[in-house]
């Protein structure tokens, strides 16, 4: 029965500012929620395995709170990639959070995974800062998985208006454009999920359930379902 990779920053620095990042704790926690409600078993994959840093919990988010209490055993000691065999997954999902934008990109065995689980018809998912995992994901015939995919993430008037525009290291929009991708964004922090084909992107935090319920979409037409063998 296949199941759902979550993959996670291990990333803890915010740039030059001092300040701490991670995966973004909700976005992982409703992702998680829509996955396992549609039958689904979810795994945890980070960069380097184990204990991924975290952010975005915010005081009276009863469902991030109860997300990280209930899966504090497995979020403490997550799989390396190169620890998983990528028939046992149905879909890969990159979960944002800042910290993505440093080590998605050149997370050589994260995107081998991916690209072995979307050349087997699996689906590729990521929202928000997610994205940066695409940016150099390369399949065997050597195009970029994004170019000519219609697809989206945290925009640029998004970064510019948390105050992160120069603390990244790059902007996700321009290099996921720069890459051939068909690049489309909504009103800032608004829910924007986008499926073309088998890859399956959201804009921001608050998209994270729609992502992950469009993935469900999308696994349900490739046959992947749950009660495959």
């Amino acid at each position: 029965m296949p199941s759902i990779l979550l993959a996670l920053t291990s990333h803890a620095d915010l740039g030059e500012t001092g300040l701490r990042t991670g995966f973004y704790v909700p976005e992982a926690a409703h992702a998680h929620r829509v996955f396992t409600s549609a039958g689904y078993d979810v795994d945890f994959v980070s960069v380097l395995g184990g204990d991924p840093p975290r952010d975005g919990v915010e005081p009276g988010d009863h469902e991030a709170t109860a997300f990280l209490r209930d899966h504090a055993d497995e979020l403490a000691d997550t799989a390396a990639p190169g620890d998983l065999d990528a028939g046992d997954y149905a879909a890969i999902f990159y979960v944002g959070g800042h910290g993505a934008m440093w080590d998605f990109p050149d997370a050589g065995g994260l995107a081998a995974l991916a690209a072995q689980i979307y050349e087997a018809d699996g689906v590729i998912g990521a929202v928000c800062h997610g994205q940066a995992a695409l940016v150099n994901l390369v399949l065997n015939d050597g195009r970029y998985l994004v170019s000519g995919k219609l697809l989206t993430s945290f925009t640029n008037a998004e970064e510019a208006h948390v105050g992160m525009s120069g603390v990244v290291p790059f902007s996700l929009q321009d290099r996921l454009t720069e890459r051939g991708a068909h690049f489309t964004g909504m009103t800032q922090f608004t829910d924007h999920a986008v499926a073309d084909g088998r890859l399956v992107t959201g804009q921001n935090p608050a998209s994270a359930a729609s992502t992950a319920t469009q993935v469900v979409r999308v696994l349900a037409r490739v046959s992947r379902r749950p009660d495959r063998d």
